[in-house]
């Protein structure tokens, strides 16, 4: 497999960042240079918008990458990735917005491969296959996931403990009926992308139905074992709907990672 290099701070890890380690990974194993706090302050003259930690936690949990490691405190942009203690890789990938010459020049000078991915080969939102069954009990979780951040990493990883993990995202039309005008803030297909991109989920696949049990016929199909809420996603219709059809019912409390803040969609997004 090539050693596919990127590098970037990944500030804000969005559908697109997503897409963009997506299609790296079709070329091979995916090694990511993160650059460090002190990297981003020297390149923008700016603190970072997540810290160091938690954006490499994130990262780390995207299914496409292979490897990250940290950069120095500083950081050239157009300069080849170096990783830290590793040996050098075999292409160079960017996206279409920072492809520039100096970058095309380091990578003709090092004898590196060089890609550029364009707009149209990063568009769309495809639907990631699911992952082979473990054989463990099947563990359902549901929820929009629009603004995606550490903390629902932070959940799927410790519901993942559990057995396979199938996240159910809600449709849009739900999402509106439930939240009210201005919601979801981004498409079911965008959702569903980037939540079946971390490595802790089995599949991602979009409810069907409308109210608080929308997964309703995904579950029916599914038959989990387990329905895993968090404290603020209880409700009296799925507690009693589990104990009609004898499915474990968990609740979890919300805690972030050791070490990293709390996060909710609420406050990231303002509303």
């Amino acid at each position: 497999m090539k050693r596919v290099l990127i590098s970037s701070g990944f500030e804000h890890l969005t559908s697109a960042d997503f897409r963009y380690l997506y299609e790296a990974a079709k070329a091979g194993d995916v090694h990511v240079l993160l650059w460090s706090d002190e990297a981003i302050r020297a390149a923008t003259g700016r603190e970072p918008a997540f810290p160091l930690a938690e954006r490499r936690y994130v990262v780390d949990a995207v299914r496409h990458v292979k490897q990250v490691a940290v950069s120095g405190p500083t950081v050239d942009p157009d300069a080849v990735p170096g990783l830290p203690g590793a040996a050098g890789g075999d292409l160079w990938v960017v996206p279409e917005t920072a492809d520039t010459p100096a970058k095309r020049a380091a990578a003709a000078a090092a004898g590196l491969e060089y890609r550029v991915l364009t707009r149209r080969e990063l568009a769309g939102f495809p639907e990631l296959p699911a992952a082979p069954s473990s054989g463990r009990k099947r563990v359902i979780v549901t929820g929009c996931y629009d603004t995606f951040h550490s903390g629902h990493v932070r959940f799927f990883e410790e519901v993942s403990a559990l057995g396979d993990l199938y996240v159910a995202i809600g449709h849009d039309a739900n999402v509106r009926e439930l939240k009210g005008p201005g919601h979801p803030l981004f498409p079911e297909a965008e959702r569903r992308f980037m939540v079946g991109s971390i490595r802790h989920v089995t599949q991602a696949l979009v409810t069907s139905g409308m109210g608080w049990l929308d997964a309703e016929p995904e579950i029916v199909r599914l038959r989990p074992d387990l329905y895993a809420v968090n404290e603020d996603g209880d409700r009296p219709e799925k507690r009693a709907y589990c104990a009609e059809h004898g499915i474990d019912y968990v609740v979890l409390q919300r805690r972030p990672k050791p070490g990293l803040p709390r996060r909710s969609s609420t406050d990231l997004r303002g509303f």
